[in-house]
């Protein structure tokens, strides 16, 4: 085999404005360039602890059992599914998105039997038929997307959801992915078992290190398992001992990730958590008041808007491809298109992190108006330039 003749690495340097990932605080990018310590150095354990206490303070919670899983979004979301759900539990998931598809996927693999809540894509789900879905199915872990990302809707009412499952005497595990760090999350308070989330998105850190949260009785769960989880490398019952009090040998972390994931994390205290949500609900809803006023549409209503990931209509007569590919030949601007249900139907628009702050969004609106215009929609560009400069202030 001839020596591969690769070149320097050269990205394009994109204005990240999609579902994930979000754009990186220099200072996150800087905390990433410095040098590694062994995964069991005193001084690593020592930042071990910081980002515990931080993802504390993000998710707005005292759970003991709060660490940064090594790996993606998906390994924090397998690792609460796939040590919570046994083999020959049954877990309740809803059918309003892509995501509540994941969980299916994942608790299958588990060994559990899946029960469906249904709701319309586009839809959050209605207590009352999440109360008829336990009267029927009587589950023993019951999964829903806080913020979901296919479609952008934010759950409401989660005390109340949390409080069916407890009456029933099931475990909530609640998928925060694209509400950790930008939207209201308060799992004490709402009486939450186990939430997981991504870096990327709300925190704009580069994945690799994912936090989840499990409260003492969830875990109670994970540790009196009959057979142990089907994972070895996403084992709580063994990554409790790494991240537990004996900070023993499990796998190699990610080091960088985890010095990455502690700045973003001590971006989010310096700001405070609910400044952090205002922020986001301002500069959101910016972007949607721009949108509105040059005559596009948002998917979702305003009870259950998501402000970190706002899903736009396609105009008739518009395909989305060709905007999206516009936006990154023309702007290097990164949106995307619809999953699943909603697929050539939205665009989805992140709003999220270092991504959500004036310069980006004021950009967002020009060159998504600029976008459909030429794609030939039937837009006021003007209009919805003036419109997103008000509403910042400008």
């Amino acid at each position: 085999m001839d020596r591969p003749d690769v070149g320097e690495l050269t990205p394009p340097d994109r204005t990240l404005m999609g579902p994930g990932p979000s754009e990186v605080h220099p200072r996150v990018l800087r905390a990433m360039s410095t040098p590694l310590v062994g995964h069991l150095d005193p001084s690593f354990v020592e930042i071990m602890d910081e980002v515990q206490e931080l993802l504390r303070y993000a998710f707005r919670t005292d759970n003991k059992w709060t660490i940064p899983v090594s790996g993606t979004g998906s390994a924090s979301m397998e690792t609460a599914i796939g040590n919570l759900v046994e083999p020959g539990d049954t877990m309740l998931v809803p059918t309003n998105g892509y995501f509540g598809g994941r969980m299916e996927s994942m608790a299958e693999r588990a060994g559990g039997e899946v029960v469906h809540v249904d709701a319309p894509w586009g839809e959050p789900l209605d207590p009352v038929d999440v109360e008829r879905a336990f009267e029927e199915h009587q589950p023993d872990v019951f999964g829903f997307v806080h913020a979901e990302t296919s479609t952008g809707v934010l759950q409401p009412d989660v005390p109340e959801l949390t409080s069916i499952a407890h009456d029933h005497d099931a475990y909530v595990i609640a998928d925060t992915v694209t509400s950790l760090g930008g939207v209201e999350l308060r799992v004490d308070e709402w009486d939450v078992d186990a939430a997981y989330a991504g870096p990327q998105k709300c925190l704009s850190c580069p994945p690799g290190a994912s936090p989840l949260t499990l409260n003492d009785r969830a875990m109670e769960k994970v540790l009196s398992r009959d057979d142990p989880a089907r994972s070895w490398y996403l084992d709580l019952s063994l990554l409790e001992g790494y991240w537990g009090d004996e900070r023993a040998y499990h796998h190699t972390a990610p080091i960088t990730n985890v010095y990455a994931l502690r700045e973003a994390l001590r971006l989010v205290a310096e700001e405070g958590i609910e400044e952090r949500w205002q922020r986001h609900r301002e500069m959101a809803g910016a972007l949607k008041a721009g949108v509105e006023a040059m005559g596009g549409s948002m998917n979702a209503p305003d009870d259950y808007w998501l402000p970190s990931l706002n899903a736009v209509r396609v105009p008739d007569g518009v395909t989305d491809t060709d905007v999206t590919d516009y936006l990154l030949e023309q702007y290097d601007l990164e949106i995307a298109t619809g999953l699943g249900d909603l697929d050539g139907d939205i665009f989805r628009i992140g709003c999220m992190g270092y991504s959500a702050r004036p310069q980006t969004v004021s950009y967002l609106v020009s060159a998504l108006g600029d976008a459909l215009d030429d794609q030939g929609a039937d837009v006021d560009v003007e209009a919805g330039l003036a419109a997103t400069s008000r509403r910042l202030g400008e």
